[in-house]
């Protein structure tokens, strides 16, 4: 350690994107954003796509800020975006269409047809990944199913940051934290499950070579150097390319063994970092799953439908002219009775059209009563949230067999105050917060484990915590 550094990191979420630059110094990190940039789904004919293009645009001018906001220059880059999704090249490594948005209901009751082609148990043995209609298994067979002439024309398949990374550099690779979120990658072997493509009528040879975290793709193309004004070869860095693969490699763990992480964004990834994967038929039966992590770890968790919730609400919220600002959300559920909890994944939230209106169905559904006003349906959420995290720590204590102490919240959530609390209180555990801006933060951490300046995931959290202050909430 010792050397100065300027790092680059593209985190790319579900509602927006961000460039953010860190200096490193060799014993502290610290991250100024250049760049940020709204992402979302476009919806065409009642489908929902996302706009690839804009966000490479927009990746080009965060190249540009970066390089300017920095004496010297940029020492590498890295980009880091949401699982599950991909883009199809044909021969020549055109795009065939615009990706898919993993919550466009082309999915919708296609898990059903796949089981009677491959059994769960066969797919989850080989996997070790959770069921979701959502994941690139089933959006692959939906391609087989609704538009069969563009998977006949497909040579490549590209995960989103692999795609971006295609257009930065020319090199095609599967980067292997965000293969493993596809549902197609076996945990262990780190191979594709040929069986299942075979299942599902899909080109097993669409896949890329598997490149991992610490490696160097490439570097920027002659032609991107000259749009972007940048004067030397800059390094393309595979770090966990899906986002909570690099949120995880920033949990500032100090008892490993005996904490749990909540990754707290749209999504709520709860889970714990394992050495080998828990495949069985318990594991199954709880839909747990066994992601890939950095250092060719695993990343045993659940995905809950997180801050979705009341994103979705406060959406309406201002659609209907109430124009709510978070604190005032957050203040608001302070002050407002409990009058009933939801299951936050429940199919039915996975993309209404209005949240509001499917929270108060599924109360009345449920003989609760219903949240009359924005205080009361946001106390329902983030209460609704911290009970679903406590079921589901009960449920991994018994599957990896040990006490779970700590829970550590880290990402964008943990500015949800009245979330982190509610989550010590429903869990009756400690809950320590930060860094709030992990993903970014893990990325750094696996450019400077390819540059040699740290050498393992200890070092980089000792790193973390010396760069950020966190906070403790205690059960009340």
């Amino acid at each position: 350690m010792g050397s100065k550094l300027s790092l680059l990191a593209f985190d790319l979420g579900a509602s927006n994107g961000r460039a953010i630059v860190g200096r490193y110094d060799g014993e502290r990190l610290d991250l100024v954003e250049v760049h940020k940039f709204p992402n979302g789904p476009e919806n065409i004919h009642s489908h929902l796509y996302w706009n690839i293009l804009d966000l490479f645009a927009q990746i080009k001018t965060g190249l540009v800020k970066a390089c300017n906001a920095v004496d010297g220059k940029i020492d590498s880059m890295a980009i880091d975006t949401w699982g599950v999704d991909y883009g199809l090249l044909d021969a020549n490594d055109t795009l065939l269409s615009n990706p898919y948005h993993y919550r466009d209901k082309r999915t919708d009751g296609l898990l059903e047809e796949i089981y009677s082609r491959i059994s769960a148990e066969e797919v989850y043995a080989n996997t070790g990944i959770q069921f979701m209609q959502i994941n690139t298994l089933v959006q692959l067979y939906a391609e087989r199913r609704w538009r069969p002439w563009v998977l006949d024309n497909a040579k490549s398949l590209l995960f989103i940051p692999d795609l971006l990374n295609f257009f930065l550099t020319g090199q095609k690779y599967n980067e292997y934290t965000i293969s493993s979120t596809s549902q197609l990658l076996h945990p262990s072997a780190h191979t594709w499950v040929e069986q299942i493509f075979k299942a599902l009528e899909v080109p097993a040879d669409l896949m890329q070579p598997l490149v991992f975290p610490g490696a160097v793709i490439g570097t920027v193309t002659e032609l991107i150097k000259a749009e972007t004004g940048i004067g030397w070869d800059l390094p393309v860095i595979a770090v966990g390319s899906h986002d909570t693969a690099s949120a995880v490699v920033a949990v500032p763990f100090t008892d490993r063994e005996n904490s749990v992480y909540i990754s707290s964004g749209t999504w709520s990834l709860l889970g714990v970092e394992l050495e080998t994967p828990v495949i069985n038929e318990h594991s199954r039966r709880e839909n747990f799953t066994n992601e890939g992590g950095v250092g060719k770890t695993i990343r045993f968790l659940k995905n809950i439908s997180g801050l979705w919730l009341i994103q979705e609400c406060r959406r309406i919220w201002q659609r209907d002219g109430l124009d709510l600002a978070w604190d005032q959300i957050s203040r608001a559920a302070e002050q407002a009775p409990l009058k009933a909890l939801i299951d936050p994944d429940d199919p039915r939230f996975l993309n209404p059209d209005n949240m509001p209106e499917a929270i108060a169905a599924y109360c009345r559904e449920t003989n609760q009563d219903i949240p009359e006003n924005y205080g009361e349906m946001a106390r329902c959420v983030y209460e609704s949230l911290a009970a679903s995290y406590q079921k589901t720590i009960t449920r991994l204590e018994v599957m990896i067999g040990r006490r779970i102490e700590t829970i550590h919240m880290v990402g964008g959530g943990i500015q949800a105050e009245i979330l982190c609390q509610y989550t010590a209180n429903a869990t009756n555990r400690k809950v320590v917060t930060g860094p709030i801006e992990a993903t970014a933060m893990g990325n750094m951490l696996g450019q400077l484990m390819a540059k040699g300046e740290i050498n393992s995931l200890g070092e980089g959290r000792d790193l973390i915590r010396r760069s950020v202050a966190l906070k403790t909430y205690l059960p009340q």
